[in-house]
């Protein structure tokens, strides 16, 4: 549930949407609902057709929804063909923290004195900021960040509490990062003498295009020589690990828990479901969907839904098929000499 953090009406909500209704323009809204859970007040959504049975008995103020459910609204509907992407846009307007933000410098933060830092730049407590930072304008840098020397940080870009932006990265504008994400740590680079590991000195450094979102505790490492890529509009779940010299394509999107191993290549929109691993130098091609806990060990050419692994089963007969998984070998040896004896029959 959320609440306006100022006065909005239906008519407002449906100029936001650029959608017609039918009820009481100056209807007061303030806030989002579920169906079930909505006041008189509040404004829910029907985008699953699970929840279509909670319509009927909805008290919303209006509800937002495909035009084929409209006849079995009992109140104000605001009919859109793609009614989660309606919530996304009002969730917009009823999000409080924006409201919150303070511009200026708080006594206890750090900022090195030619660090440039534009206009309407919010920088919270204990924040650091490196020498030959750069700051667009509008961007908030959340309590206990830092960023690191000599990076650049584009406008309306908001760093939410603990961030770690390392030295020499690059972020566009609008771009969102989660509390506690590490975006230009060190890659993954050791080389092995026969006795001890040697580390190679990570040399480039992060790249995050426009309209980017990275969640918490995600860490996306520096590039080895080049630099870590990822395109506009590329939204990452929390806990994902992007390693060195890895590219992403516009528009894909990650979900919890994906591992990228080095010098991987990810089109354009993709997206890769919880859990998937991909091996390094691979190369994933424009729209492709990698389903959960999927590893990806060859490069994909050819766009469409992958998936391997198993779903879940009980345990006697995953046992079962464990052991005959081993025997698959075996089989298909057997099966090929039984072939071979059919046909010089």
């Amino acid at each position: 549930m959320t609440h306006a953090p100022h006065h909005l009406t239906l008519a407002d909500i449906a100029r936001h949407l650029d959608v017609d209704f039918e009820g009481d323009a100056e209807q007061p809204i303030r806030g989002l609902a579920t169906l079930k859970e909505a006041a008189p007040d509040q404004v829910a959504f029907l985008a699953n057709r699970a929840y279509l049975k909670d319509l009927a008995t909805t008290k919303a103020a209006a509800v937002l929804l495909h035009p084929e459910h409209g006849k079995n609204c009992p109140v104000p509907r605001l009919e859109m063909a793609n009614p989660y992407l309606g919530y996304a846009k009002l969730s917009q307007l009823f999000d409080p923290l924006p409201a919150r933000d303070v511009t200026g410098i708080h006594p206890t933060a750090v900022v090195a004195d030619d660090a440039m830092l534009g206009k309407g730049v919010s920088v919270q407590a204990h924040a650091v900021i490196e020498a030959g930072v750069v700051l667009g304008e509008r961007v908030v840098v959340g309590a206990g960040s830092v960023i690191g020397a000599d990076s650049v940080i584009g406008d309306d870009t908001r760093l939410h509490a603990n961030v770690t932006v390392c030295h020499g990265v690059v972020v566009g504008k609008r771009v969102i990062l989660q509390s506690g994400c590490v975006i230009g740590g060190d890659g993954f680079g050791f080389a092995h003498d026969g006795a001890g590991w040697h580390k190679i000195a990570q040399l480039g450094g992060v790249v995050l295009g426009d309209d980017v979102e990275v969640g918490s505790c995600s860490s996306i490492d520096r590039g080895a020589l080049g630099d870590t890529v990822i395109g506009n509009d590329v939204k990452i779940d929390s806990q994902v690990q992007i390693a060195h010299n890895v590219i992403i394509g516009d528009h894909s999107a990650l979900a919890g828990c994906v591992g990228i191993a080095g010098s991987t290549t990810v089109g354009k929109h993709c997206m890769l479901g919880g859990g998937v691993g991909l091996s390094g130098h691979l190369t994933i091609c424009d729209g492709v969907q990698v389903t959960g806990m999927s590893l990806v060990t060859n490069s994909i050419h050819e766009p469409g839904v992958y998936s391997s692994g198993t779903g879940a089963m009980s345990n006697t007969q995953w046992r079962k098929n464990a052991v005959r998984f081993k025997q698959l070998d075996e089989i298909a040896k057997r099966l090929s000499r039984l072939e071979k004896s059919h046909r010089s029959k």
